[in-house]
């Protein structure tokens, strides 16, 4: 039985959210992915929420709701560690056309001429670095100090600019070199956490070197072996999305200037930190052109669009019990976001 909620919501609204549910029920239904879920949030109309499905299904069943927690995975890029950079950036203490060895000046500290002492903060932000996507970083041991040492010290094979992780974990570190104090002893923000009740959150993967199913816990392997990094490890709930995204939208939960970065391109597909419309992205063909997005390994995906004044979500444990398996996750991203925008 789908578990739903309703604030204020207007006969429009209600529409939309129906046709934009439906590819999500249909999904499930069709056992690609065990459950999720969706959630829209509208300025003028109010908001609507439902769940639907298993937040878990091996080795127990559990039902999907509207307060299980969902590892965000990449949704952390975007709710926390950009969110933290530019407001940073605000308060003057960090210059964004600066390279990374302001706050981390033993980055390849021992090759004074190495092209990775010279990418910028803004860089990073943009993913316009010459950093690999991902690295197994996390298969070199479990050391989280011994594991920052190795990302700092370790020769990048440069190549051309790509969505890297490499990037939000050096953004991370700069993050840690500020406060003194890890990731995960930092305030996550409000609804959000580095972890969560197990049973009562959205099940991720069976994992092969963990042995476990994971819920609860990160699921990204390197923010695991970490303890902590600025690429992925939030956790959060439909609400606290929906929350974080009206935020922006009204104002209160970042500067204009901010907010203006976010929405600013860097490249033909990436604004600082975000993702904004190109021609079968994530978010559909439907989207305006002051949208920005997100999405998450793990499922996850957050979508705000300023010239609406309206932002959706949609929740998923795509990746349960395996990632081994075509859950079509794209296919149902386009198709509710071309839903979403029909009006």
């Amino acid at each position: 039985m789908d578990d739903r909620t309703r604030t204020t919501a207007d006969a429009e609204l209600t529409a939309t959210f129906e046709r934009a549910f439906a590819p999500l029920q249909k999904s499930v239904a069709d056992k690609r992915i065990p459950g999720g879920v969706f959630g829209i949030v509208d300025l003028k109309r109010g908001r609507m929420t439902r769940a639907t499905g298993a937040a878990q299904v091996t080795p127990i069943i559990r039902p999907m709701a509207l307060d299980t927690w969902f590892d965000l995975a990449s949704l952390t890029k975007v709710i926390f560690t950009t969110t933290r950079i530019l407001r940073l950036a605000d308060e003057g203490v960090i210059d964004l056309d600066a390279p990374l060895i302001t706050l981390l000046p033993d980055l390849r500290q021992y090759d004074a001429d190495a092209w990775e002492r010279k990418v910028t903060f803004r860089q990073c932000l943009g993913h316009q670095t010459p950093f690999p996507a991902v690295a197994p970083i996390y298969t070199y041991g479990r050391d989280p100090e011994l594991l920052r040492a190795f990302i700092l010290q370790r020769e990048w094979r440069a190549g051309p600019p790509v969505y890297s992780d490499i990037n939000f974990i050096l953004l991370g570190f700069a993050l840690e070199r500020l406060t003194g104090k890890t990731l995960r002893d930092l305030d996550p923000g409000p609804g959000f956490a580095w972890s969560a009740d197990p049973e009562n959150s959205a099940a991720t993967e069976d994992c092969t070197w963990r042995h476990r199913v994971l819920s609860g816990e990160v699921h990204d392997d390197n923010c695991s072996a970490l303890q902590g990094s600025g690429h992925a490890g939030l956790f959060g709930t439909v609400t606290s999305v929906l929350d974080f995204a009206e935020s922006l939208l009204d104002g209160t939960g970042a500067s204009k200037e901010a907010v203006t970065l976010m929405r600013t391109p860097l490249s033909g597909k990436r604004t600082h930190g975000w993702e904004q419309p190109y021609p079968d992205w994530w978010g559909g063909n439907a989207c305006s052109p002051g949208t920005i997005g997100h999405t998450g390994f793990t499922g996850t995906a957050l979508w705000i669009d300023f010239d609406k004044a309206r932002a959706w979500t949609l929740l998923t444990n795509r990746i349960h019990p395996t990632r081994h398996f075509d859950s079509g996750i794209l296919a149902l991203r386009q198709a509710i976001g071309d839903l979403v925008n029909q009006s």
